[in-house]
């Protein structure tokens, strides 16, 4: 099993940047895939960004490529969402999840962080 900790949310101004950290519990972080997701107020969650297990073959949602970066440190324990150039449309709850199969199927979800953008 592994414990997800998401931190670092917080109120930004448009066009601002915030980095999303999600530290893991366990001594078998480096097996799992992780991503992130998040859920806006009345919407469903949705995919934001993933990466696997060796922090290679990172990909991302449409509307995020470009301003948003998954990174891990393996040693640490850690996987990050560097997000730039941040719009109103990104203010969501965002969650960090592990993925045990690497086949897209998350089994462990952190309780979330907060982030909202102001236009």
């Amino acid at each position: 099993q592994v414990h997800l900790v998401e931190s670092g949310g917080g109120l930004v101004q448009a066009g601002g940047s915030l980095r999303l950290s999600c530290a893991a519990s366990g001594r078998t972080f480096s097996s799992y895939a992780m991503g992130w997701f998040r859920q806006a107020p009345g919407k469903e969650r949705e995919f934001v960004a993933a990466i696997n297990r060796w922090g290679g073959n990172p990909y991302y949602a449409d509307s995020v490529k470009g301003r948003f970066t998954i990174s891990r440190d393996n040693a640490k324990n850690t996987v990050y969402l560097q997000m730039n150039s941040l719009k109103p449309e990104d203010t969501a709850v965002y969650y960090c999840a592990a993925d045990s199969s690497a086949k897209g199927v998350y089994d462990y979800w952190g309780q979330g962080t907060q982030v909202t953008v102001s236009s």
